[in-house]
């Protein structure tokens, strides 16, 4: 087995970083919101406890970050990796936008529906992640779900509150 170049090493922690460093600029929009307003938000009996998301996330973001490498650390020329990049970028925004949206704004109704495209952008750049490599693909398998997951639970607070 051939170890990874340093150079190579070093891409993949700017990898990884990109995805590390959305997740930080959202937790500015919902660190300060977490103990006021979504304290006070009626929740479902499957909320989890708050302590969770940080953790998740972070796992999260650095398989994301993993992913990313595999796709473009043979370089960045051939269409299909521009066009992985491309979605990747895209459900990385909308990511952010969602905290912003949730968080920052308090627009349940708009984050819920936010997160559905979200959703389906994260099924895209899987999809697209898969055919360039099928680990980098699969890598984003937890991401979906758990973008499910809060699917289901931005709705249902929606509907509560």
């Amino acid at each position: 087995m051939k170890l990874p170049s340093s150079r190579s090493l070093g891409l993949l922690a700017l990898c990884i970083a990109i995805p590390l460093i959305i997740g930080l600029i959202g937790s500015i929009f919902t660190m300060p919101e977490v103990g006021n307003w979504y304290a006070g938000l009626v929740k479902p009996f499957f909320n989890p406890p708050a302590w969770l998301f940080g953790p998740v996330w972070t796992l999260l973001y650095i398989l994301m970050g993993i992913s990313l490498w595999l796709v473009i650390r043979d370089g960045m020329s051939s269409r299909p990796v521009q066009q992985a990049v491309a979605l990747f970028a895209v459900q990385l925004g909308l990511n952010l936008a969602w905290s912003l949206l949730f968080f920052g704004m308090h627009l349940i109704f708009v984050a819920f529906i936010e997160i559905l495209i979200l959703f389906a952008f994260i099924a895209a750049t899987a999809f697209t992640f898969k055919k360039i490599n099928p680990t980098a693909g699969w890598l984003f398998v937890p991401y979906l779900c758990w973008t499910a997951f809060a699917s289901i639970l931005t709705g249902t607070l929606w509907l509560l509150n």
